[in-house]
């Protein structure tokens, strides 16, 4: 396949994340919508890795971190998510207060 198709799905993914980034009040959708975010620039960077040089493996050293990063941010998303609903009893973020002054 052409890079090109990598790419409009990548950018696709992205967008949508960015959009349900923007407009969700929901906690878990938000953490969702980062997690679609990352796997758009793992996409992106396994077709680079793939199209430039498909014999280097440096594409693919990268994505392994992201996904890494990713699970550890939603265990830490979800896990702060959890505690502020045992204290709050919602998910909506227009509630999430607890650090103002």
């Amino acid at each position: 396949m052409q890079l090109q198709y990598f790419l409009i799905l990548a950018a696709a993914l992205f967008c949508i994340g960015i959009f349900g980034l923007i407009t969700s009040r929901n906690a878990v959708r938000v953490l969702m919508s980062i997690e679609l975010m990352l796997n758009a620039v793992n996409l992106n960077l396994m077709a680079f890795s793939n199209y430039l040089d498909a014999q280097d493996v440096k594409g693919q050293v990268f994505t392994t971190f992201v996904i890494a990063i990713a699970a550890a941010e939603a265990a830490v998303g979800l896990a702060i998510v959890l505690a502020i609903y045992r204290n709050r009893d919602t998910v909506d973020m227009e509630q999430f207060n607890l650090l103002k002054w």
